[in-house]
C-alpha cells in the first residue's frame, strides 16, 4: 500500500525550518479536508510567505480505500482513527506510525468532519501552548462558520468548542517522543455546504502556522 505525502518548504526564515504534519481523510466519508489540504498547498504556491520557516507535510488521503468508497472504515471494515500506537496489523496504520516515528513532528494537525456537530470545535493535546493555536483558528474560521457551543461535545467536555480529551488510539505522535510536539484536531460541521468547510479548514491552517510562529518567538520570554 502507498499513501500520498505532498511536501512543502516555505521560505527560509534563519533557522530550522518547524516541521508539521497535517492529516486528512483517515475516515474516507470526510472529503472536507481532504480538498482543503489540496487547495492549502495550491494557495501556498502564489503566497509562499504563509509558509515562512516552515516543512509541511501533507498528507490528503490517509484511509484511500475508505475515500474510494465514501465510507468512514477503510475496505477491512476498521477505524484507522482507533488503531494507533495499539500494534495494528492495518497497513495503513504501519505506514503512518512510520512516517510520525523517522519525521518526529513538531506539530500534528488533523483534518476532520462530524456528522453530529453544528458547528466548529477542536481537540487539543501535548504541548502547554496548543490551545493558544487553537482558539485563533477557531475564531478566524468562524467567520464562515459558526463555532460548536455546546458544553459537551462528542461526548467529552467542551468549552468554547475546545476539548482537551479525545478518543483513545487517534492519530499522534509516537508515544515515546520527547519533546512531545502540539497535537491538535480541527472539525467542521459535515452538514455545512462543502465549500465552506474547505473555506474555513483554510482559514484555520492559515492561522495555526500564523500563531505558532508567533508563538515560538516569544517563547525564550515566557
Amino acid at each position: 500500500m502507498e499513501l500520498r505525502r505532498y511536501l512543502h518548504v516555505g521560505p527560509y526564515d534563519g533557522d530550522n525550518p518547524i516541521r508539521l504534519g497535517v492529516f486528512a481523510g483517515i475516515h474516507g466519508d470526510e472529503p472536507a479536508g481532504s480538498y482543503a489540504v489540496r487547495r492549502f498547498i495550491h494557495l501556498l504556491e502564489d503566497y509562499p510567505e504563509v509558509a515562512r520557516g516552515y516543512c509541511l507535510f501533507f498528507y490528503p488521503v490517509v484511509n484511500p480505500t475508505g475515500f474510494a468508497r465514501g465510507t468512514r472504515k477503510s475496505w477491512r471494515g476498521r477505524d484507522l482513527n482507533r488503531e494507533f500506537w495499539r500494534g495494528s496489523a492495518e497497513p495503513e496504520v504501519k505506514l503512518l506510525e512510520q512516517e510520525l516515528r523517522e519525521q518526529a513532528f513538531h506539530g500534528i494537525i488533523s483534518l476532520h468532519s462530524d456528522d453530529t456537530s453544528d458547528g466548529l470545535y477542536g481537540f487539543v493535546a501535548g504541548a502547554t501552548l496548543t490551545e493558544h493555536l487553537l482558539r485563533p483558528a477557531l475564531e478566524a474560521a468562524s467567520a464562515v462558520l459558526p463555532r460548536n457551543e455546546r458544553p459537551h461535545i462528542d461526548g467529552f467536555p467542551a468549552r468554547a468548542g475546545i476539548l482537551h480529551r479525545g478518543y483513545e488510539g487517534v492519530l499522534g505522535a509516537p508515544p515515546t517522543q520527547r519533546p512531545r510536539p502540539f497535537e491538535l484536531v480541527f472539525e467542521t460541521p459535515q452538514a455545512a455546504p462543502q465549500f465552506l468547510q474547505e473555506q474555513a479548514l483554510l482559514i484555520a491552517l492559515a492561522a495555526i502556522l500564523r500563531e505558532y510562529r508567533k508563538l515560538l518567538g516569544y517563547a525564550p520570554n515566557l
